[in-house]
């Protein structure tokens, strides 16, 4: 539990085996070896996706684009596409590259430099959130890394992550007892699902990165609870698809 709380800890300079210069944000460009990869990688993603479309730019935002990078860190490589080109079909655009991503994702094992490599098609209409937005692509800052003196309450955030834990767990066990049938199960897992989401957008609107609603979210993702759910609802859809042998 320590190490997870002391990852939120705030760095005094970017990630150096990231970065050039990594103690000056102003001067601080992403080293050349690193960002060849990246592109290469994002370049076989696009060519996963097989759809003929134009990419704007290719940016990496998260923690490692920031002061708040930790060894549970990876790497956010956002393929930015504006989906207005898609006319009436916007909305079936953006459902499918989200399969193709998680397809993509699940598939392949990649790392730079020990960092997990995550890939998404983002909507370049939409507004930047990240306080770290890195042009891989045209090799310059969109948004500038700024470091945050922020006093974290470690006792708030422990307290909220063990009621989300909870939450998580009362669901599982409710779906597990129950006799439910597939549609009421997973509507059910659903609703904790977009909860939890709402729950971490708002704090991102609010208060940004440092908000507790986003600390927590991280805290549960890298204690392994939200992986937990997206894991028992794989297992529920398999189980009640599958029909057991007769004897």
């Amino acid at each position: 539990m320590d190490n997870i709380i002391s990852s939120f800890d705030v760095k005094d300079e970017l990630n150096p085996t990231i970065w050039d210069n990594p103690d000056d944000p102003t001067n601080a460009v992403m080293k050349e070896e690193i960002r060849l990869q990246l592109i290469e990688i994002a370049n076989k993603f696009i060519e996963f996706l097989d759809y003929d479309i134009f990419i704007q730019d290719i940016t990496m935002t998260g923690s490692l684009s920031n002061y708040n990078w930790s060894e549970f860190s990876d790497i956010d490589l956002h393929i930015m596409y504006d989906f207005n080109e898609s006319g009436n079909e916007k909305e079936l655009y953006k459902d499918l590259f989200k399969l193709k991503k998680t397809l993509f994702n699940s598939t392949h094992d990649i790392t730079v430099k020990g960092y997990e490599v995550e890939l998404y098609v983002q909507d370049i209409n939409e507004p930047h959130i990240s306080t770290g937005v890195y042009s891989v692509l045209f090799n310059e800052w969109l948004v500038e890394p700024t470091k945050e003196e922020v006093n974290i309450n470690k006792k708030i955030i422990t307290d909220k992550v063990e009621q989300w834990e909870d939450i998580i767990d009362l669901v599982i066990d409710d779906v597990e007892e129950s006799d439910d049938d597939l549609e009421t199960s997973l509507e059910k897992i659903q609703k904790v699902k977009d909860k939890l989401k709402k729950y971490r957008g708002c704090g991102l609107e609010k208060e940004g990165e440092y908000s507790y609603e986003n600390l927590v979210f991280k805290y549960l993702r890298r204690n392994g609870y939200i992986q937990k759910l997206f894991d028992f609802q794989n297992d529920v859809i398999d189980n009640r698809l599958s029909l057991s042998e007769q004897k």
